[in-house]
């Protein structure tokens, strides 16, 4: 089974049904899925900030956001040090630079929206 690295930017757009979502679950058919344990987090924080912005919506938000257990993702720590490195020499942030430091480290396709990191 391949394997696919997916950032918070492809999975939000699954988990909130954003306009691309179709295209990432496209992407990550039949892959199993890893990310950096920092995914939880960008996902929570992309949720609270629904939720500020929509409070009309919260229940619903809550809801999406609670459906992330439903997806097979290991979620792993990355080291540290190197994504520090691998952001400086690629003028990222640290959270971009997990997702790359780990695609590389697995030799792996990351999944993303972030049209930056694509690149």
């Amino acid at each position: 089974m391949a394997v696919s690295v997916v950032d918070a930017s492809a999975l939000s757009a699954v988990v909130f049904g954003e306009p691309d979502a179709d295209r990432v679950v496209d992407q990550l058919a039949g892959n199993a899925l890893v990310a950096p344990s920092l995914l939880v987090y960008e996902l929570g924080n992309t949720c609270w900030k629904k939720c500020r912005r929509h409070p009309q919506s919260v229940a619903n938000i809550r809801k999406a956001f609670a459906s992330l257990s439903r997806f097979d993702i290991e979620l792993v720590d990355v080291e540290p040090m190197a994504v520090l490195e691998l952001a400086e020499k690629q003028g990222v942030t640290f959270y971009d630079a997990a997702y790359l430091w780990l695609a590389d480290r697995l030799q792996v396709r990351l999944v993303t929206l972030d049209r930056r990191l694509m690149r």
